[in-house]
């Protein structure tokens, strides 16, 4: 059987490939090895893949979780766990507070009921009535008052411990779904926006997906070194930030792949704006400020699709993905909208990483 090649037309079963390097390797096909060698073999992070390579057929599981704890925080689901612990913790130890709260409720109605009855009483004088009650009332009444304000200060001072506890879990989620390199959005946090998309309703057919590719990467890579490389990825991404809206979705899908999800607009504006970050990015210098060495030109080739003529995220990416294909096909350093007619025998798949 050979393992080697992927038949025309077929999707190559990633998930299995992955494991067989693990296998090779000795690796325990535990699920953070196997995140490590996702990443590795998308090539979504260079510098990984460089380190993960380096430890050859020898390597540890301290050296794994080395390289886990270096790249991604997501790695540390230890984190996240001990921050639900302490949110657990903290509900808990709420909770504890307002049965407190709840009996000491419970004492005053009772105080008040006997107190009532003493007075509704036709055995004691009036005098006798009105000084045992009032005394009863008055301290009961203060001490009340005092417990109150303790509960109400225990309460304030959990709410804003747990407010704590939420922005830390909220922060290790942002940095889980985050490219360490470009600073967007990775391939998990777009795989979920993706999968979204047709969640929305009507508003879904003023919405598209592109597909970036950086034209003739591997040459740079090869001729400057993955450091120049990584470089210019980030540049990248940068001029892509800047040409689009602050809330549009952008994400780093791949070593040299990006994805943009826009929102709220139609196939005419989407190819205006991909032409507009096209453009800039082809204006803008690569150069190195001190040795003088210029790797340009860089310029991306760009597929897009709209989410109306699609039925599923699926066929959406696929279709963006043909687009993309045509675009490169065409000499690259152009747009192309995915149009009925165009062919490609092989689409990647979006969804080659949930959980």
């Amino acid at each position: 059987m050979n393992t080697g090649t992927t038949p025309k037309g077929a999707t190559p079963d990633i998930g299995a490939q992955i494991s067989y390097a693990m296998r090779t390797m000795g690796i325990a096909p535990i699920p953070r090895n196997y995140e490590l060698f996702y990443e590795a073999y998308i090539g979504s992070n260079p510098a990984l893949s460089r380190e993960l390579a380096a430890l050859g057929n020898q390597a540890t599981q301290e050296e794994l979780d080395a390289i886990g704890e270096q790249y991604f925080a997501s790695q540390h689901r230890h984190l996240v766990e001990k921050v639900h612990g302490r949110i657990a913790d903290e509900l808990d130890s709420l909770l504890r507070l307002l049965r407190q709260e709840q009996n000491s409720l419970e004492s005053y109605s009772r105080l008040l009921g006997e107190t009532y009855s003493r007075i509704n009483s036709k055995n004691n004088s009036s005098a006798e009535i009105l000084r045992s009650a009032i005394a009863i009332l008055t301290e009961a009444t203060d001490n009340k008052m005092a417990h109150g304000e303790k509960t109400v200060e225990s309460v304030s001072q959990k709410s804003r411990e747990m407010d704590l506890v939420r922005r830390e879990l909220d922060e290790y989620k942002r940095i889980a779904n985050t490219d360490s390199l470009t600073r967007l959005a990775n391939r998990r946090a777009f795989d979920d926006r993706l999968a979204a998309v047709y969640n929305g309703g009507p508003g879904t057919t003023l919405c598209g997906l592109a597909l970036i590719d950086i034209d003739h990467f591997k040459r740079v890579n090869d001729t400057y070194g993955h450091p120049v490389g990584d470089k210019i990825l980030a540049s990248v991404a940068t001029v892509i930030r800047a040409n689009v809206r602050k809330d549009t979705f952008v994400a780093r899908t791949g070593g040299e792949e990006f994805a943009i999800i826009f929102d709220g607009i139609g196939s005419e504006e989407v190819h205006q704006l991909c032409e507009q970050i096209r453009l800039a990015l082809e204006a803008t210098p690569f150069r190195n400020s001190k040795s003088g060495v210029n790797y340009g030109p860089i310029t991306i080739s760009i597929g897009y699709c709209m989410a109306g003529d699609a039925e599923d995220p699926g066929e959406l990416y696929s279709r963006a993905d043909i687009a993309l294909y045509c675009a490169k096909n065409a000499g690259r350093n152009c747009t192309r909208v995915f149009e009925d007619g165009m062919q490609k025998d092989f689409t990647k798949s979006w969804l080659i990483y949930r959980r």
